[in-house]
């Protein structure tokens, strides 16, 4: 043990650079958010942002059946009328969509379609940096969230992600968001759990750097302990209320950590934490080749951890305030590929949930045969939506955040 330094033990178990519980000298545990409970104003909403990293396919995910001109730009990709979970006599949900289909027709879900942003960049980083910054026009240092933060107090506990890294969306010049990684770390083999405990406990006459590095690995161990709470007390629910209801996915019905992570959110939300927005995320939707097969997997994973997450939310007064929003950096081409797949393109669809909203399909379709060079047209500025979930959950003036944005997507909350 004495030859395996602290700063060692963090690069071989892939903890280094992969969350950051502690800023500066301050390191933030669980048990800070939890110390929140019975703070937060009980008239509050809460917004929980849904990022799908890779570039999701709206136009197989909200499907314009009716339209020839989707049939004809991807024959081999395009799904049938009597394919599609329908949504109107024009539009329908992906196949694997079918408790998010369920929540459309109970008026639980609003479908915007055509959002995007002017000059369009098709490369996932900086796409994506535009969606967390909302600011198109020229590269910046702080997230939308981040800026918001920064108005309301700056506390890192009002907003929260459970993904690998802290996005660059809860960044703000003054102040950031908390980062809690969901998912098991392993640890170097051979390592006895008394030795794994030690690493954790800060020791006299040690240095500053080693005693946050201590620190740190006691949060990552706090972490693991809550994550594994929550997947034992969970599991015999699932068992018992969703084996004859859920539906099938190609997933086999595996836990995923979408799945994980939204069940930290729950739990959050029903302790009475003074959290205002979540981060969340799902990964792997760049889908150059064989689209159809892996989109529908990863979408009934979605779907899944939707369904059963906004399901939860509806039954306590706290969960009825939650508004879920989903997104990706863009959609994909009109046309296919030659590999079946499709390449990266522009518009695409956003998805609001919960029981606050008023569900329906907003903003106007783009057209599929008046293109940009072969991408689709946007039709509602993603900071539109932006500003109407700052505004009507957040209770803040979008112009604030928004440098001076004034649109707004009205009708959904």
């Amino acid at each position: 043990m004495d030859s395996l330094t602290r700063r060692r033990f963090l690069v071989a178990s892939g903890v280094a650079g992969a969350v950051a519980l502690a800023a500066g000298a301050t390191a933030h545990r669980l048990e800070d958010l939890f110390a929140t409970a019975g703070d937060r104003d009980p008239d509050s909403r809460t917004l929980v942002l849904v990022t799908l990293y890779g570039g999701n396919d709206g136009l197989n995910t909200v499907v314009p059946y009716a339209d020839p001109a989707y049939h004809d730009a991807r024959p081999e990709l395009a799904y049938a009328a009597e394919e599609v979970r329908r949504l109107d006599g024009e539009v329908g949900l992906n196949p694997a969509l079918a408790g998010v289909h369920r929540l459309y027709g109970e008026g639980r879900l609003a479908v915007v379609r055509g959002v995007g942003y002017p000059k369009p960049d098709r490369s996932h980083f900086r796409s994506m940096d535009i969606w967390h910054t909302a600011e198109p026009e020229r590269p910046a240092s702080t997230g939308w969230v981040g800026r918001w933060l920064d108005h309301a107090s700056g506390d890192p506990r009002l907003a929260v992600s459970f993904e690998p890294t802290l996005p660059p969306l809860l960044a703000g010049e003054r102040s950031a968001g908390a980062s809690v990684l969901v998912g098991e770390r392993s640890a170097p083999r051979g390592l006895p759990e008394s030795a794994l405990a030690a690493l954790a406990v800060a020791q006299a006459g040690e240095s500053a750097a080693r005693a946050r590095a201590a620190a740190c690995f006691a949060d990552l161990r706090a972490v693991d302990q809550m994550i594994r709470e929550v997947r034992d007390a969970t599991v015999d629910e699932e068992n018992d209320q969703e084996a004859e209801t859920a539906p099938a996915t190609a997933t086999g019905g595996a836990r995923t950590s979408l799945d994980a992570q939204l069940d930290l959110v729950a739990q959050c939300i029903e302790a009475g934490v003074t959290t205002r927005v979540f981060s969340v995320s799902l990964g792997g939707f760049d889908t150059h080749a064989d689209e159809r097969q892996l989109q529908e997997v990863l979408l009934g994973q979605l779907d899944r951890a939707l369904t059963r997450f906004t399901e939860r939310m509806a039954r306590t007064d706290a969960g009825r305030k939650v508004v879920t929003a989903v997104y990706s950096e863009f959609g994909r081409r009109v046309r296919a590929n030659g590999s079946d797949g499709t390449d990266h393109g522009t518009a695409s669809n956003m998805l609001l949930l919960g029981s606050g909203v008023r569900g329906g399909l907003y903003g106007e379709p783009p057209s599929l045969t008046d293109l940009d060079r072969g991408d689709l047209k946007f039709t509602v500025d993603f900071r539109d939506v932006y500003a109407t979930l700052l505004e009507s959950v957040l209770d803040t003036d979008p112009a604030v955040v928004l440098h001076g944005w004034r649109g707004r997507m009205t009708g959904a909350l």
